[in-house]
């Protein structure tokens, strides 16, 4: 019969070494590996928050390059969802291409602006621009076609 005895010390480090190892991991696997938009808007000097007006929405929206028609913006209340369909997630991979992540702010109440381009290059249609605000900071948003087999994407031309 083999017998082999551990001290009480030597089993705690042991333990709390694997339980370190067991903690780096799960840091590792769960932490997400998005870049924050603060980080993207600071190398692309876009300024995403501070946007308390329409004239700071309008600014918004020239830092890209598109000019508003005289038309008055709609403006709307609207609740991101708690729960993101296969549309949402769509929607919400186009957000993140641009730097921004609406799955930070499910559940939560944003005001979304629509806005009527005064021109797209190569496309004659109407062509809206809407801006998800939160807490006066721009969280999303898109430039679409208003016909149905038309396009939708981010902000950049």
């Amino acid at each position: 019969m083999f017998v082999y005895s551990v001290r009480a010390s030597a089993l705690r480090f042991v333990s709390v070494i694997v339980l370190s190892v067991i903690a780096l991991a799960a840091l590792i696997a769960f932490v997400p590996t998005y870049v924050p938009a603060s980080v993207i808007v600071k190398e692309n000097s876009v300024t995403v928050s501070g946007i308390r007006t329409e004239e700071d929405r309008i600014g918004f929206l020239k830092q890209f390059g598109w000019e508003v028609a005289g038309d008055a913006p709609e403006a709307v209340e609207v609740t991101v969802p708690a729960r993101f369909d296969k549309v949402c997630e769509n929607y919400n991979a186009i957000q993140k291409a641009q730097g921004m992540d609406l799955s930070r702010y499910r559940g939560k109440k944003v005001m979304r602006y629509t806005y009527t381009l005064a021109s797209y290059p190569g496309y004659d249609g109407t062509v809206l621009a809407s801006i998800l605000v939160y807490k006066n900071k721009v969280i999303g948003g898109d430039i679409c076609s208003a016909d149905v087999t038309g396009f939708l994407h981010g902000f950049k031309k």
